[in-house]
């Protein structure tokens, strides 16, 4: 059972005998005094307090003795376990109700400690858990495949992986898309920004799946991989996709792996050796977005001047910067492929 430490104790201590006129002691599980407005006494055995723990019943003292002191000691029960005593000195009538007070106060914080570390540790396995299986190809072990069934998973199933990243636009999940986190096998990614990837099994799920999603979060990126049997296999063809989705960023924002796994192969070729020209633009967004902008317009500027809602001069301005800083002119084709490349391979 998780207990208070010293300084915990003393903080409690500190606090109720701001309100409380009588002294407070809070001892452990084996009556050695934690916390005391006598700060002297810390370290001590109480002798009130391993009655109290021996007994699992209120000891009262009625006067002071050579080794205790008048007072009230009520043992912390939790779970039917002992896991420590609070004691205040005074008359057993005037502190008995004041003991009642703290004992219940220590009893919710140690409860509330021992939540949060039930909390981290499920976390800490979820995570665990979640590394292997990304990492994992081939054939499933028995052992995994029956720790998968606590996350209702089964791994006997082919899997479709659905990964999930809030973009600027919608920079958290809301109360909802978390609601709907709940009815799948759902993961956080924590090392991937606010991304979340959803695991279903059945086909059916998948469209409207997905129209919930776009209601409730609807400029978040979305990308879906095959129905594959080996979930480490997904989880690479949704994040290839996502990839595609944070370079291009299309007005569409979700996307399928089936559709655009030529890109996908296209942005993993190496086709230079040369640093990639897109980097330059880093520190442009605005060049960037006209970029992006440019090339889901199929080159057309009337198009792309009214997308992004400048005029066709400025337009032509910032091409002509993208020009200059990348040495690629996105006029002409074969150099915005280039361009469009390179974009995709930034994002890998």
């Amino acid at each position: 059972m998780l207990q208070l430490t010293e300084k915990q104790a003393q903080e409690i201590v500190d606090k109720m005998m701001q309100d409380i006129p009588y002294n407070i002691n809070i001892m452990n599980e084996q009556g050695i005094i934690i916390g005391s407005g006598q700060r002297e006494r810390v370290g001590t055995v109480h002798q009130g307090a391993v009655r109290a723990l021996t007994t699992g019943s209120r000891i009262e003292v009625w006067k002071d003795g050579k080794l205790e002191k008048m007072g009230t000691n009520e043992p912390i029960t939790i779970n039917n376990q002992h896991v420590g005593v609070i004691g205040i000195s005074g008359h057993p009538d005037e502190v008995r109700p004041f003991c009642n007070i703290v004992r219940t106060t220590v009893a919710l914080l140690i409860e509330q400690r021992n939540q949060l570390e039930s909390l981290a540790h499920e976390t800490s396995r979820k995570k665990a858990f979640l590394e292997r299986l990304l990492n994992h190809y081939g054939s499933y072990s028995l052992k995994i495949r029956k720790e998968a069934l606590q996350y209702n998973l089964d791994l006997q199933l082919p899997t479709i992986l659905l990964y999930i990243k809030a973009t600027g636009n919608a920079p958290e999940f809301n109360e909802s898309i978390s609601k709907i986190l709940l009815q799948f096998p759902s993961f956080s990614m924590e090392d991937e920004g606010d991304a979340q990837i959803i695991m279903i099994q059945s086909e059916t799920d998948l469209d409207s799946l997905l129209g919930r999603l776009r209601q409730e979060q609807p400029h978040c990126f979305i990308s879906v991989s095959r129905k594959e049997p080996n979930v480490a296999v997904c989880y690479e063809q949704a994040r290839s996709v996502m990839n595609i989705l944070m370079a291009l960023q299309p007005a569409t924002p979700h996307l399928y792996y089936d559709d655009v796994h030529f890109l996908v192969s296209f942005s993993k070729a190496r086709l230079t050796s040369q640093a990639n020209i897109i980097s330059r633009l880093e520190d442009h967004a605005d060049l960037l977005e006209t970029l992006r902008s440019f090339i889901h317009h199929n080159g057309s500027m009337t198009m792309t001047a009214t997308d992004l809602n400048i005029h066709r001069n400025t337009l032509q301005y910032r091409l002509k910067r993208i020009e200059s800083i990348t040495g690629r002119d996105p006029h002409n084709w074969f150099e915005l492929i280039e361009l469009t490349h390179g974009l995709l391979s930034l994002h890998q």
